[in-house]
């Protein structure tokens, strides 16, 4: 079985979860995602991850842009570009052919302010998971994983 290599992508202020809003977002770090997201991997089998966050939208553009030829799928949490970013969602849309995205969400955006109702980005991806704090990273590499394997 070849590996399936799995960019995982957090937008901005992620890298301040389990002490931000944790009425909102939870208590669980990005670390912490990351290690039960590396648990999963292993159970699925033929699964190799790899983190990045930043508060810079550009270097969200720039990595998406960038999977092509090196990961089979995304699994990104554009945060507040979410919303916002035209850029992001241009950048999805380029690779989604190649490179299959899943868009995540610690919480429910749709119960939410109305300004996070809408994704700009969301239309770029396969699909959208959110409202299930850190599980909902469980969620979208599990479906991933089924969509790439076929």
């Amino acid at each position: 079985m070849k590996t399936l290599k799995i960019l995982v992508l957090n937008g901005p202020n992620l890298n301040l979860l389990g002490t931000r809003e944790p009425e909102v977002y939870g208590t669980e770090t990005l670390d912490s995602i990351a290690k039960d997201m590396n648990a999963c991997a292993g159970r699925l089998g033929g699964v190799e991850l790899e983190f990045r966050q930043s508060n810079a939208e550009s270097d969200l553009i720039t990595w998406i842009g960038a999977a092509r030829g090196k990961f089979a799928g995304i699994i990104i949490n554009p945060a507040a570009f979410t919303h916002t970013s035209l850029g992001v969602a241009d950048a999805l849309k380029a690779v989604e052919k190649e490179v299959p995205a899943v868009e995540v969400h610690l919480s429910n955006t749709n119960a939410r302010e109305e300004i996070r109702h809408k994704s700009l980005t969301a239309p770029a991806c396969i699909g959208q998971i959110m409202g299930f704090k850190g599980y909902s990273y469980i969620l979208a590499l599990d479906a991933l994983v089924k969509h790439l394997r076929g």
